[in-house]
């Protein structure tokens, strides 16, 4: 008894998204991609992840809650995490969704960005200010949370 080519490709596709998401979460788009590399079939990978979906193995919500939790860790704010999520496929509601039920303090991860790049000195003049507002503006933070910051670190 043979198994036909397309169970045997199945079984790879699935093996191997389930592997990509043993290491960590990934959004389907992400998983898509990366199946896309190694195998041809986009109909099958597609059935492949709706399985893992309908299984819960594969989940937009717990990557994007995983993903707002690194990053917020790792010091950027919520414009920049919406946009790399979106980038990664995630829907504009679940974006919304995952940073308002995060219940994060962004002044306080902004805080310590600049403080991890800076150091707890205030801003001497206003070259010293616009370097860490540009800083902050990149690593994503509202420009209301950035002049509150700036407004309280400068001595000029």
């Amino acid at each position: 008894m043979s198994i036909s080519p397309d169970i045997d490709e199945a079984a790879l596709v699935e093996l191997s998204a389930v592997k990509l998401l043993g290491g960590r979460e990934h959004s389907r788009k992400e998983l898509q991609r990366k199946l896309r590399a190694r195998f041809n079939d986009t109909a099958l990978i597609d059935e492949v992840l709706d399985r893992l979906q309908q299984q819960r193995l594969l989940s937009e919500r717990r990557f994007a809650e995983n993903y707002v939790g690194q990053r917020c860790r790792k010091g950027y704010g919520p414009l920049r995490i919406r946009a790399e999520l979106a980038e990664r496929g995630v829907a504009g509601e679940l974006i919304a969704d995952c940073l308002d039920d995060a219940d994060i303090d962004w002044q306080e991860i902004l805080l310590e960005a600049a403080e991890g790049k800076f150091g707890r000195q205030a801003a001497e003049d206003r070259r010293a200010s616009a370097k860490r507002g540009r800083f902050l503006e990149q690593r994503g933070f509202p420009i209301s949370l950035i002049r509150r910051y700036l407004d309280r670190t400068q001595t000029f």
